[in-house]
């Protein structure tokens, strides 16, 4: 009998990346060269879809001068906007709304005197985008690294929107001890969270996983590393051609889950790709 094949309740393109994407289609169509200041997205796949289009990747708002300018859903400095609304023809703000949310508190945060806490991975461009709107914040990725810092009186907390709701519990309990006051703005982003339990709660039932996302995703590798924790034979792929038959033998239950960058369009070419390959 062949195997079920399961997605989870909860899987692929958030609001976000929905909206950023349908940003970039209507300028693709009739607003002359268009660029984005970084990936729009953490989905490579998607990105070289764009490139195919003509739209492309630039590094700087100087690089798309005199033309049409998304800024990625990870959002950009205070600094980089002002210039490329400067620069550029068009700026269009592709920001997801609840980064922009991040930002926005941790700039309240900092203007009210506290000294800002950004939970998440350090070097991620939505971290970096947060951290340049409250000037003087840093970034923490653990809860060792909450306890290594000096002793504050006042700290208020932003957190990266895909992070582990898990993650900020333990940091926060870590700041709590060497600070006065702590102020915590949860900003982990709703569809985070119900992406992460659908995963959780379909990996205990799989005997294999497939996470669909780009390899750079954030988000996409937290539910692989939840994924692996409730099923080892996770398997973590950008696209339908990576499948291998050989992972799905002896499997009952098949489970497909995808981050928040992942188009409806990929996950329904993976599905059809396992049940070629299982021959369901």
């Amino acid at each position: 009998m062949a195997p079920r094949i399961l997605i989870a309740r909860e899987a692929g393109a958030c609001y976000g990346v929905e909206r950023a994407l349908e940003m970039v289609d209507g300028a693709a169509e009739g607003l002359g060269r268009v660029h984005t200041l970084g990936p729009l997205i953490h989905n490579p796949r998607v990105v070289a879809d764009l490139a195919a289009r003509g739209v492309s990747v630039v590094s700087s708002p100087e690089g798309a001068r005199g033309d049409t300018l998304l800024l990625r859903t990870h959002g950009t400095s205070p600094d980089e906007e002002a210039r490329a609304r400067a620069l550029c023809a068009r700026v269009l703000d592709a920001t997801c709304p609840f980064v922009k949310k991040a930002h926005v508190a941790a700039a309240r945060l900092a203007s009210e005197g506290y000294q800002v806490v950004v939970v998440g991975e350090a070097g991620h461009p939505e971290v970096e985008a947060t951290l340049a709107h409250a000037p003087g914040a840093v970034v923490v990725g653990s809860a060792d690294e909450a306890r290594a810092l000096p002793e504050l009186r006042r700290v208020g907390v932003v957190v990266q929107t895909t992070a582990r709701q898990a993650l900020l519990a333990e940091v926060v309990g870590a700041l709590v001890g060497r600070a006065e006051e702590v102020r915590v703005i949860n900003t982990i982003c709703e569809a985070t969270s119900g992406h992460q339990e659908a995963t959780d709660e379909l990996a205990r039932e799989a005997d294999v996983m497939v996470v669909i996302g780009g390899r750079i995703s954030a988000n996409t590798t937290r539910l692989a590393e939840i994924s692996a924790a409730r099923c080892p034979r996770t398997h973590h792929v950008e696209g339908a051609d990576e499948l291998e038959a050989s992972w799905f033998e002896g499997a009952q239950t098949i489970g497909i889950t995808a981050g928040a960058s992942t188009p409806a369009s990929q996950i329904e070419a993976v599905r059809e790709r396992v049940e070629e390959l299982v021959g369901a």
